[in-house]
């Protein structure tokens, strides 16, 4: 199986903390030749992450709405998994974290960790924060060598892990949200090997079942229903939305039972899958064993049982008759890959089958393609089974690539899980979108994370008239703002970025729409590449609202934007902005002049055109000459 880069697997062994600090077991993504998926051997979870009746009755009666919505970056596939940003500490130290619905600790690199690897933000250092405090070592707890602090260890099935310390701090959640920020206890980690040393992303939030959950912790504090949300975005594109606490279900949510006692996974009772309408010739209950049918957001793709594996590949294959085998893109792994289906992912359905996930109460939740296939890095327009084979065990692992583009409501306080097929990348980006059904922000309880070390400017809450001075020095108005990127290029990804490409994403990260983005200039060396780029106000407007070109900047400037990673790491070079220039009345009116001056020409060619065969005509005639006339003899060629 062939990976874009390091990523993490399907075993996490949870080792030092007892049941009773969440201690339980969870499932992630290894690393790993052969295709088994282990779990682990005892499915009985220790019940600490079940509510009491009292307590749940007890939130509904105070009329706990908060939420906290967030954002996701990255993509799953080019990075393996989505990150959210959180604030930690007073004030907050921000940190880029792996949403992980299968792990129970939340966990971010400290400073003084002799064996963490170079990440995307500065390590968390205590001694800044005026709220944070060491959990002390008590009986509930495994303690480090001076027997003063409780600690923590995490084992990955490749081998990688973390180990720390456990504390507690204020969390915030970013300034989208409406939940104020919170107590919590999360780990400082001291040491860390494996994908986890070479990882971009800063450390995991752990969405799982257990005391040391994040979501548990919220929900204790009644912070916020006993709910979440996550919405992945599509192939290729990345991005999506996070909400911690309950959102009104959409219209359309399937939902499936959800059984806590069953595991200590979050999952799902799936009873059948449909290829093409068809439904896969199985036991009974094939989906039924072992752990059941697991969803974790941090596994990449989905693993069946070798029975279920085999009749899923041999029907897809069936139905995709036109199509050509070829060999995957990693030599080592017989990926089941297909080549001719071309670029436009809307019509992928018109040559791969439609996939429905059926559940125990009828319910039928229906797959598109890239829920089941990624795209070939060495063949255009080809595709590759996305699903693979859990081999000797019975367990079902769906990772992030069935749920991409779809809205996955954790309702764990009635126990199940509903899916929704959306856009997840344009999810509850603005307020126009479709996505009303999500709880707005409030500005007032907005935690404000502020900008990264060395770094003074950040988005004003009301737009000032003039643009600050330390930014648009001497500026009244921005009409353009053009900049330049450097990108150190990853040479295994292809000699330069795709500029088409990055233009979508530079203006999915700032928020604007990608017409607003110019290409203006490219210049590569050997293995960096300049790229000028111009950004217009939305039209019809003459030049940007103040806020807007600040936001734009710091965004810039303090490399809040997040790429794949074959577009390698970048810096800012140099930015400028420039005064919206007076229009002229024939600017102003320039497709008008322009459709009048087409219309003149072409009335003009019209004219030329018939004037031209009128006299071709003419000349025709007065060149005839009768049969009688005399013609000068011509002497014949002899033969």
């Amino acid at each position: 199986m062939f990976f874009p880069v390091p990523v993490r697997f399907l075993l996490l062994l949870a080792l030092s903390l007892p049941s009773s600090l969440g201690g339980t077991l969870s499932a992630d993504r290894a690393k790993s030749n052969n295709r088994h998926l282990i779990l682990p051997l005892s499915s009985s979870p220790s019940g600490d992450y079940l509510i009491d009746d009292d307590r749940r009755r007890r939130r509904r009666l105070l009329g706990s709405t908060s939420s906290a919505r967030m954002r996701l970056y990255d993509d799953l596939l080019a990075d393996g998994y989505y990150t959210t940003r959180i604030g930690v500490g007073t004030p907050p130290q921000e940190f880029s974290l792996i949403v992980d619905t299968g792990s129970t600790v939340t966990y971010v690199p400290c400073r003084n960790c002799e064996k963490c690897g170079e990440h995307q933000d500065p390590r968390f250092r205590p001694d800044l924060s005026n709220t944070y405090q060491p959990v002390r070592c008590n009986a509930g707890c495994h303690c480090d060598a001076q027997g003063k602090q409780c600690t923590y260890q995490r084992r990955y099935a490749e081998m990688s892990s973390s180990s720390g310390v456990l504390g507690t701090d204020i969390i915030s959640f970013g300034n989208s949200s409406e939940l104020s920020p919170q107590h919590a206890m999360f780990g400082c980690e001291t040491a860390e090997s494996g994908d986890l040393y070479s990882q971009r992303a800063d450390g995991i939030m752990g969405l799982g079942r257990g005391q040391l959950s994040i979501v548990d912790q919220l929900v204790q504090k009644d912070a916020i229903d006993d709910s979440f949300s996550l919405c992945y975005g599509g192939m290729g594109v990345g991005g999506g939305t996070m909400i911690l606490g309950w959102i009104p279900p959409p219209s359309g949510m399937v939902f499936s039972h959800s059984d806590p006692r069953r595991s200590p996974y979050y999952n799902i009772e799936l009873k059948e899958i449909h290829v093409a309408g068809e439904p896969l010739r199985l036991r009974a209950n094939t989906f039924d064993e072992t752990h059941g049918t697991v969803l974790d957001s941090g596994t990449t793709y989905a693993y069946l049982p070798t029975g279920a594996f085999d009749a899923f590949k041999n029907s897809i294959i069936r139905n995709v008759g036109s199509l050509k085998r070829i060999s995957g893109p990693d030599p080592k792994f017989p990926d089941i890959c297909f080549s001719g289906a071309g670029w436009v992912l809307s019509r992928l359905h018109e040559t791969f089958p439609a996939v429905d996930m059926v559940f125990s109460n009828g319910q039928k939740f229906s797959l598109s393609p890239e829920n089941y296939l990624f795209r070939h890095t060495k063949v255009p327009g080809a595709y590759c089974l996305g699903i693979f084979q859990n081999e000797n065990d019975g367990t079902t692992l769906l990772g992030g690539i069935i749920v991409r583009n779809t809205l996955v409501t954790y309702d764990r306080e009635n126990k199940r899980i509903g899916f929704w097929k959306t856009n997840c990348s344009e999810l509850g980006k603005t307020k126009n979108d479709d996505s009303s059904f999500l709880p707005p922000p409030n500005p007032s309880h907005a935690p404000q994370i502020p900008p990264r070390p060395n770094t003074s400017t950040v988005a004003p809450t009301q737009p000032p008239s003039t643009p600050p001075a330390d930014i648009f020095p001497g500026v009244i108005q921005v009409g353009v703002i053009t900049f330049d990127m450097l990108f150190s290029v990853d040479t295994s990804y292809g000699s330069k970025p795709n500029t088409t490409e990055l233009a979508e994403l530079i203006a999915r990260e700032l928020g604007i729409n990608v017409t607003q983005v110019h290409l203006l200039n490219v210049r590569s060396t050997e293995n960096k590449t300049d790229i000028q780029w111009a950004i217009f106000p939305a039209k019809p407007d003459n030049f940007f609202n103040n806020s807007t070109a600040v936001n734009i900047i710091s965004s810039l400037r303090d490399h809040h934007l997040q790429f794949p990673k074959e577009f390698g790491d970048y810096q800012l070079v140099e930015w400028k902005v420039e005064s919206p220039k007076d229009r002229t009345w024939w600017w102003q009116h320039i497709l008008v002049v322009g459709a009048m001056a087409a219309s003149a020409f072409l009335l003009g060619l019209s004219i030329f055109g018939v004037w031209y065969v009128w006299r071709k005509k003419r000349e025709t005639y007065l060149a005839y000459k009768p049969v009688e006339a005399g013609l000068p003899e011509q002497e014949l060629q002899p033969l």
